[in-house]
């Protein structure tokens, strides 16, 4: 026969809440140093070719 369960303190519910808001901040906080590195061109962990920044024209040659 199924029991009902006991009932999560409130404390223990905060406790909870609080470390799923801090992977948030942590997450948000990595982004945001990943692009702030990658605008600077400090970045050593992200790989992308830095020669390409513009637009290639098309070229009229071939029609």
């Amino acid at each position: 026969m199924a029991v009902p369960k006991k009932r999560t303190s409130l404390s223990k519910k905060r406790i909870r809440k609080n470390i799923w808001k801090k992977k948030g901040y942590w997450a948000a906080r990595k982004a945001f140093s990943l692009a702030k590195s990658l605008s600077t061109g400090n970045s050593k962990s992200f790989l992308y070719d830095k020669k390409n920044k513009k637009k290639k024209e098309p070229s009229l040659g071939r029609i």
